[in-house]
């Protein structure tokens, strides 16, 4: 009994249309490299030294994140480079609340389907985040998955590796009640929450704020890497899942807490939205979404007014929102 011979490409999987998008990677990653860099994407492992005589006792630091079902959104509004950004976002200003300086990023790219023009535009955008955070797009993977993923369906994952000299990394064990709270604005929702955004608005009415709904998490990386070789910055939180009542508390030592004054910063507009149209009570804004408060930062009462007006420098909004106090946790009032 003879048998038709099956090809791969004829399972759903092309593997020369894979190999010519890792082509097209090439001029994005190029235009993000660091000296340090020896051998990036194309190879089976990427090669990435250390910056010379920069660090004394260099401590790497990782962090791997995605970008949730800011996903959905993005493919109900058919914008999709801001994902990019926002992948790299979430993981470098995630290790720089450790002082680190990102130094390169991978991402995992899983689809059901490759889509050139989709694919082509969210690494546009890692290549723009990673520039803009001064770290190389050394490699990746791009995994065309038919039946595990739906028609256009995708999903996006990132790896990023920085480093922070021993004496210099900022453990937030210095902290202590009468020290304020700055916190540094965000662009809108970042890439938490979507869930209850989807949830709460109407198709309609996102996509006519697609713009606004789907704004590109901010980069802190070196607006903060700068303050940090200036001011004392005792501790950092990013304000992403988890909200204020969950990632204030992982950066605190034992037996102090943190107050924050509702109404000493502006909140946008888009966090109105939600809050009106599912009802919302504000404890719940507060530990689901970031308010309009990227990060936040401690820092002696003394400092406080030095430390924004340099992360003006930079064209960051930043405000006095609160202080730590004795105790645990985050009260809001």
């Amino acid at each position: 009994m003879s048998m038709r011979s099956v090809t791969y490409k004829q399972t759903g999987v092309d593997i020369d249309r894979a190999n010519k998008f890792v082509e097209s990677i090439k001029p994005y990653a190029k235009m993000t490299q660091r000296p340090e860099v020896l051998a990036g994407v194309g190879g089976f492992g990427a090669l990435c030294g250390l910056p010379d005589r920069k660090y004394k006792k260099p401590i790497l630091v990782s962090s791997t994140d995605g970008v949730g079902t800011k996903l959905k959104v993005a493919m109900l509004a058919g914008r999709f480079e801001g994902l990019g950004v926002d992948l790299v976002a979430m993981n470098v200003n995630d290790i720089l609340t450790l002082g680190a300086e990102p130094l390169f990023f991978l991402d995992y790219f899983a689809i059901g389907k490759l889509n050139q023009p989709v694919m082509s535009e969210v690494l546009r955008g890692i290549a723009k985040g990673c520039k803009e955070a001064g770290c190389a797009l050394i490699g990746g993977e791009t995994a065309e998955m038919p039946g595990l993923y739906a028609g256009g369906d995708f999903d996006l994952a990132g790896f990023c590796v920085g480093v922070v000299d021993h004496d210099k990394i900022i453990r937030g064990s210095k902290a202590s009640p009468g020290n304020v709270i700055v916190a540094i604005g965000s662009s809108g929702i970042h890439s938490n929450g979507f869930s209850f955004v989807r949830k709460v608005l109407r198709a309609d009415f996102i996509l006519k704020h697609a713009e606004e709904i789907l704004k590109p998490t901010r980069i802190y990386v070196k607006p903060v890497l700068s303050l940090i070789a200036k001011e004392p910055v005792l501790a950092l939180a990013h304000i992403t899942g988890g909200g204020f009542f969950d990632n204030i508390p992982r950066v605190l030592p034992k037996g102090c807490g943190a107050k924050i004054h509702a109404g000493s910063w502006p909140v946008p507009r888009v966090f109105r939205w939600i809050e009106e149209a599912g009802r919302v009570q504000a404890k719940e804004m507060y530990r689901t979404f970031n308010m309009g408060v990227g990060m936040v930062l401690v820092t002696p009462k003394e400092r406080a007014l030095k430390v924004i007006s340099h992360l003006a420098k930079y064209k960051e909004r930043a405000w006095i929102i609160g202080e730590i106090v004795k105790g645990k946790g985050v009260v809001i009032q």
